[in-house]
């Protein structure tokens, strides 16, 4: 099962500087965290953005995807990442050292050199990068992400494991083909035009969502039917199953008693991803 959410890069569009576009961005990360999404995916949305786009957008998720001790070295200096001090924490057990040293954990690291020998040095994190032996079903580059299974270290002993890396990955694309990978599941288009959402009709959105789930969200000012080009009017009128606008099966609104005339994207993703992600 894959949990996927989709956001637009005109995210940030009215943050006043850099910098509170910058924490902006840290709750949508820790939102994704908090509700253990496997993909954070940045659609395009040029005709929204202003003075931060896609690219900024990209680069500060990714660098809060990435754990603290690889980020110096996945990234180095950037212009983007100027306010990157005052991301939240995400605070993942293999990040935090929290059962990163016990027997079997795992660990996220970078290959810094592939050997001609079967064998490349991993920077994962410990005192320095260690030598391991490549898999034969396993092929990886110098730069790439990889997994690897510490089971002591001291001695270190480790090894490489086919695993995807812990927390979300974090990519850019259409959101056309977002919608249309094979793991994409139940695909719920957020907005206040939608559906409202009640205690009786959300076991079965839940129901829909427990083999898959894509949750899409708006960005300030300017709503999923507006980037899409759709009549708000018309989003309500799908439900469960349908072929609804863009391949959504279902528009929803999630909050729909707000008190508030405005609802912060990040907000809106607390919101709609804990009723979303309910479990039995």
């Amino acid at each position: 099962m894959t949990r996927s959410v989709l956001v637009p890069s005109s995210l940030v569009r009215e943050a006043e500087d850099k910098r509170e576009a910058t924490r902006k961005l840290g709750y949508v990360a820790r939102a994704a965290t908090v509700f253990r999404m496997d993909r954070l995916t940045v659609f395009d949305d040029e005709d929204g953005e202003r003075k931060w786009g896609g690219g900024f957008v990209d680069a500060v998720l990714r660098y809060a995807a990435t754990p603290p001790y690889l980020r110096k070295e996945a990234f180095g200096t950037r212009d983007e990442l100027e306010y990157a001090g005052i991301l939240p924490p995400l605070r993942l057990s293999s990040w935090t050292g929290s059962d990163s040293s016990g027997s079997g954990s795992l660990r996220e690291g970078i290959v810094t050199k592939v050997g001609s020998d079967g064998r490349v040095r991993v920077n994962c994190g410990l005192q320095h990068p260690i030598s391991l032996h490549t898999p034969p079903d396993m092929e990886v580059e110098e730069g790439e992400r990889v997994t690897i299974r510490v089971s002591s270290r001291r001695p270190v002993r480790a090894k490489l494991v086919d695993t995807s890396p812990l927390g979300f990955r974090v990519e850019r694309t259409a959101i056309g083909d977002a919608l249309t990978r094979p793991d994409a599941g139940y695909r719920v288009a957020t907005s206040r035009h939608g559906t409202p959402i009640s205690a009786s009709t959300l076991p079965d959105h839940v129901a829909h969502g427990r083999d898959g789930l894509t949750v899409a969200f708006g960005a300030p000012g300017r709503g999923l039917p507006e980037i899409l080009d759709i009549d708000p009017a018309t989003v309500g009128e799908d439900g469960p199953g349908t072929d609804a606008p863009t391949r959504f099966d279902c528009w929803l609104n999630t909050l729909p008693n707000q008190g508030s005339e405005v609802v912060r994207t990040e907000e809106a993703m607390f919101a709609s991803l804990n009723c979303l992600t309910l479990t039995e």
